[in-house]
């Protein structure tokens, strides 16, 4: 934190932190510093700005903390570790599994078997109080309360299911806006570069000023898979049945490990399962079995590759409204 917060001035205040920007508005003199604008304020601005003046200054504090802890250097995780807790008929669960950044695991297993719940876990970095009674360390070590329960700056990004947005902004207004949040210099490159990336993955591209409401499940994936990779600190990544989505599933994977993210995948695909270094096993809301993916698997994965580029060949034609009057050969 600065030594003194409200020394810092307005104009680097506002370039730091948008809240900043929404708070103190256009200003003729952008070289005052923070404590100087406070004290310019009078009884009917502050009725305005709905603060008393010891409220404003402790909130104008406050998004000097946050804009800090933006601008300081990102605390990596070196490892992840999931100690067992109880399956859902409350037998121990054997497990200590330890998973480090660049490693992608699968999450397999009936429906209703608890792999959300294991996402979830992991999500809240759980200790002993969640259903499972699992509990998770970072490095070793029980996670400070601090980093379990932060707003921002949270450890780890999930992705679920149903990505559907309901604010009204474009999506380059969007990122830019999560890009400026992450104080970075040019957000309008950051978030075209997001956009590309998003536009690689999708099936249907779309453009910075595509409304967030009319993107399809596809598209809003797509979307914060690419903003994880590129924008997001969270070193951790969890993703729920991405199969479901309409995207290319492979590259998107790709793109993440290529973030040296921690990825844990949730999936009923066996060319998902496969390509992940390893796949845990649920069954009856514990982990069953952790299994190493072995080279005759991958050597599997390149015929199953093979095969879902042909299926996705026909979807496109149908898509587009051919006919499918004799199937091609699968070579089977």
């Amino acid at each position: 934190m600065s030594a003194h917060p409200l020394s810092l001035r307005l104009d680097e205040a506002q370039r730091l932190n948008p809240a900043f920007a929404a708070l103190i508005g256009p200003t003729p003199k952008p070289d005052l510093s923070l404590a100087e604008w406070l004290a310019t304020l009078g009884s009917d601005d502050l009725d305005r700005l709905k603060f008393s003046r010891v409220e404003l200054e402790a909130h104008l504090r406050a998004l000097v903390m946050q804009a800090d802890s933006l601008r300081a250097p990102v605390v990596g995780v070196h490892s992840l570790r999931i100690l067992g807790g109880r399956d859902k008929n409350g037998r121990a669960e054997q497990l200590d599994l330890e998973l480090r950044p660049g490693a992608i695991v699968s999450v397999v297993g009936p429906t209703g078997s608890g792999k959300s719940r294991l996402l979830g876990d992991i999500e809240c970095l759980a200790q002993g109080d969640t259903p499972s009674g699992r509990r998770i360390l970072i490095d070793g070590e029980i996670p400070e309360p601090a980093r379990r329960w932060a707003a921002s700056g949270k450890l780890v990004a999930q992705l679920s299911q149903n990505m559907n947005f309901v604010v009204d902004l474009t999506v380059g207004d969007f990122v830019e806006m999560h890009a400026e949040c992450r104080a970075i210099d040019d957000p309008e490159q950051a978030a075209a570069q997001v956009i590309a990336c998003a536009n690689e993955l999708a099936g249907e591209k779309f453009s910075a000023t595509t409304s967030l409401t009319q993107l399809s499940g596809g598209q809003s994936r797509a979307l914060m898979i690419a903003d994880v990779a590129l924008l997001s600190s969270s070193p951790i990544v969890l993703i729920d049945e991405i199969e479901n989505a309409g995207i290319n599933r492979r590259q998107a994977l790709d793109l993440l490990v290529a973030s040296d993210k921690i990825v844990l995948i949730s999936t009923h695909d066996p060319i998902l399962a496969l390509y992940a270094h390893r796949r845990i096993v649920i069954a009856a809301g514990a982990v069953s079995e952790v299994i190493e993916t072995t080279e005759a698997e991958r050597a599997h994965l390149a015929t199953l590759e093979r095969y879902d580029r042909l299926m996705s060949e026909l979807r496109e034609q149908l898509r587009h409204g051919a006919r499918l009057d004799a199937l091609p050969s699968f070579g089977i």
